[in-house]
């Protein structure tokens, strides 16, 4: 009995971790896992990055806005402020001789002649209000460098060019 407690004692005394309670393995998948969230979250801001980035030209700064009818011309600046992968939120206005035009709410660009609007488009022209509030569409006709609002009629029935240049 008393060589069976020696041997058992002998092996105690051998066995024992020289670290302590320590065990390495822990930290090591700690590491090992840390450097794959690392690696992932890397990777998913390089895919946000390229679902950011426009699939047509970058609108974003101050655009000429230009107003026209038989009865006025009006020009002016659009900013164009990026929210989006081809969204922008615009504001805008163009005054002259106490006529004026105000542009504000969100384009989208769906292809290089299209620019689907909606928003608000307030005008004051000879003292006669109008508010065009539904969406619409900025269309490039080929006459220019511009985008021209294709809801052209009034509510008095006449036409109204409302531009904005590239």
């Amino acid at each position: 009995m008393k060589k069976i407690f020696i041997i058992v004692l002998a092996y105690l005394l051998l066995s024992c971790n020289k670290n302590g309670n320590k065990i390495p393995a822990k930290s090591d998948s700690t590491k090992i896992i840390e450097s794959i969230n690392v690696a992932r979250t890397k990777y998913n801001d390089s895919i946000k990055t390229l679902n950011q980035k426009n699939n047509f030209g970058d609108l974003s700064g101050n655009h000429p806005l230009k107003f026209e009818n038989d009865d006025a011309t009006l020009s002016g600046k659009i900013n164009f402020i990026k929210i989006g992968r081809d969204e922008y939120e615009i504001n805008g206005r163009a005054t002259a001789n106490g006529n004026k035009i105000a542009v504000a709410g969100t384009i989208k660009r769906v292809s290089e002649k299209h620019l689907n609007f909606e928003g608000r488009i307030s005008q004051v022209i000879n003292r006669k209000k109008y508010t065009r509030t539904r969406r619409s569409t900025f269309l490039n006709e080929g006459k220019g460098n511009f985008w021209r609002l294709q809801d052209k009629v009034n509510n008095d029935g006449f036409v109204d060019y409302i531009d904005i240049y590239h």
